[in-house]
């Protein structure tokens, strides 16, 4: 896996991925940033949040579930201190489907948080995850 960051201008600069898609990175404004682009650490949420909502799908889907949706909300908190590491996570999945089974939700994401995800399981190497769940049932 490959990725490389080019600098575009003050603290302005451009993500590239080994398989060429491209995303833009800035700092704040206070910093010197124009806040034209998702800031580094927000990246690392988001993509902690993608690993494990695919994971999650995934099984879901194998395990026949009839899911609709599925979002989930990472909320964070920061060291005070440089290096300013995440110390406490917490992933919130709201799956949506019809008669979705909560024991398939809740393996589903203890899979995910416990073995597969791999974003998960380095970030937990500095912070406190938690996780949490809500099922809407519709017809």
């Amino acid at each position: 896996m490959k990725a490389r960051v080019k600098w575009v201008e003050d603290l302005l600069f451009l993500g590239e991925s080994g398989t060429g898609h491209t995303l833009v990175m800035d700092g704040p404004e206070e910093l010197g940033g124009h806040g034209t682009g998702m800031r580094p650490m927000e990246l690392l949420l988001l993509g902690m949040g993608g690993c494990t909502s695919f994971d999650t799908i995934q099984m879901l889907k194998k395990a026949r579930q009839d899911i609709h949706d599925c979002v989930v909300d990472v909320t964070s908190e920061r060291s005070d201190e440089i290096p300013k590491i995440f110390t406490k996570i917490h992933v919130h999945y709201t799956i949506t489907g019809k008669n979705v089974k909560e024991s398939q939700v809740k393996r589903a994401i203890a899979l995910s948080t416990e073995k597969y995800c791999s974003a998960s399981l380095m970030l937990g190497k500095t912070a406190e995850i938690s996780h949490d769940y809500e099922i809407i049932n519709v017809d």
